[in-house]
């Protein structure tokens, strides 16, 4: 039996499940389990990350801050580590937005490597997004905001993952090019 395959395939699920009422904000309104999925892909296979804790994580990045999933619940079915990941990169929604990034930006270089990938994988995502399917009413100047905070984000993961930190610089230098 493949353990590690089981914990990524049931947090898949599980993401699936939690999210599937949930949409994009792109014009599609695309299913939203497409961000988590993107995040395993863009950690396997351009990360080279092959550790199932860390793919299992971010399939469940987004369900604590997004859904009504407590860390308790993901303890409980995906283990201390898996839970402490997904809780790490969690915003705490209570505060006000420009706290929450604020925060990101300051806490990022103090997160566990595991929590550093999935976070730099999520950068990653969303920028390429915002590229291809942008949400509707966003204006070139909102891109270009979130552009420049996800920047200051990364900075503070540097030293993670080579291949990952290259593949943002790339979709960074091509979102701000487009902008321009």
């Amino acid at each position: 039996m493949n353990t590690d395959l089981i914990l990524i395939l049931d947090a898949a699920a599980f993401a699936a499940r939690k999210h599937r009422q949930q949409r994009r904000k792109d014009a599609e309104a695309s299913p939203y389990i497409n961000h988590p999925l993107a995040l395993a892909d863009i950690l396997a296979r351009e990360g080279g990350i092959d550790d199932a804790r860390t793919i299992a994580a971010a399939l469940l990045h987004d369900t604590i801050e997004d859904t009504e999933t407590t860390v308790e619940e993901l303890e409980a079915r995906f283990g201390k580590r898996v839970a402490a990941i997904v809780f790490e990169v969690t915003d705490d929604k209570s505060l006000p937005k420009d706290e929450r990034k604020r925060l990101q930006i300051n806490k990022a270089a103090s997160k566990s490597r595991e929590a550093k990938l999935v976070k730099l994988a999520d950068k990653i995502s969303n920028l390429r997004d915002l590229i291809s399917t942008p949400p509707a009413d966003w204006r070139d100047a909102r891109k270009m905001e979130y552009f420049q905070w996800a920047n200051e984000v990364v900075s503070g993961l540097r030293g993670v993952n080579a291949s990952l930190e290259a593949a943002f610089d790339e979709v960074y230098a091509l979102g701000m090019a487009a902008m321009k």
